[in-house]
């Protein structure tokens, strides 16, 4: 199932997209309910599939319609460094022997059509097309691959856009160049984790003004999906509803391109989860 999120900032609606294309209301299904932890730890997502199955959700007009992110604001967004060969070579940066993790203010979160805006100050602000993990349940402890996809509810595009001379250049904090204003567009849906036969052979692709910039594929990932779930579990616990970026292919700015200026434009895409575009503006 695609399930998404409708309406004006901080007023979205959930939805899911049927397979005929039709968008189905579920505010009446969730009582009023969002994509938010308690959503995904009571299962409802095999709430929605039964009901669309069954019929008799009421079909959203679409027109004007602003497409949020898929899910509400998550308790943490946890990410993921240098976890292609080739951007860590572009990087300048050894390949590492663990994840690297860093976190992200979960106010981040923006829709995948939302602007994103150049700090005040910066003069290094890059983009990275990513695959995003939404999780399910609570994993603590795994000891197993295949218990830390049982954890995963499905997955999304996510752009973690950063601000390298914040990242890089002031105290090495990372997470400073990280948690800037609407530095995490996603979406535009939610693919539950059963639609997507193996997350480790999806194609992820940016563009800046029409022109392209990441072409990868997840099978390059240095840690998977399945192992950075599994190792995070292990220094924290991942709750329902907790985003993860999974790192980024070659091709970002930091890598000798031109930054992100005002009126710049980014395209993301990611096989089977959809396509996002964002105008750039400054703060």
């Amino acid at each position: 199932m695609r399930l998404l999120r409708v309406g004006d900032r901080g007023g979205e609606k959930p939805a899911v997209l049927a397979d005929d294309g039709r968008l189905l209301d579920l505010g009446d299904l969730l009582g009023g309910g969002d994509f938010d932890s308690a959503f995904f730890a009571s299962d409802g997502i095999s709430r929605i599939r039964t009901a669309v199955a069954e019929g008799g959700l009421p079909v959203l007009d679409e027109t004007g319609l602003r497409i949020g992110a898929p899910i509400a604001r998550p308790g943490k967004v946890v990410c993921i460094g240098l976890n292609y060969q080739d951007h860590a070579e572009e990087s300048g940066a050894d390949t590492p022997a663990e994840p690297v993790v860093f976190m992200k203010a979960s106010n981040t979160v923006v829709g995948p059509f939302d602007e994103v805006l150049i700090p005040r100050n910066s003069t290094k602000t890059d983009w990275e097309v990513e695959l995003a993990v939404v999780i399910g349940r609570t994993a603590r402890y795994l000891e197993s691959h295949e218990a830390a996809l049982d954890c995963v509810a499905g997955y999304a595009i996510s752009n973690d856009v950063s601000e390298r001379e914040f990242q890089l250049e002031r105290g090495g904090q990372w997470d400073k160049g990280k948690s800037c204003e609407t530095f995490n567009p996603l979406g535009p849906w939610l693919v539950t984790a059963d639609e997507v036969a193996d997350p480790q052979r999806l194609g992820l692709r940016l563009w800046v003004n029409g022109e392209s910039r990441q072409d990868g594929d997840t099978k390059n990932m240095i840690f998977d999906v399945a192992e950075i779930v599994r190792y995070l579990s292990w220094f924290m616990v991942l709750e329902p509803g907790d985003l993860i970026n999974t790192g980024t292919p070659a091709g970002v700015a930091l890598g000798g391109r031109p930054y992100l200026r005002e009126g710049d434009v980014m395209e993301l895409e990611i096989d089977g989860l959809g396509r996002q575009r964002q105008t750039v503006g400054q703060a």
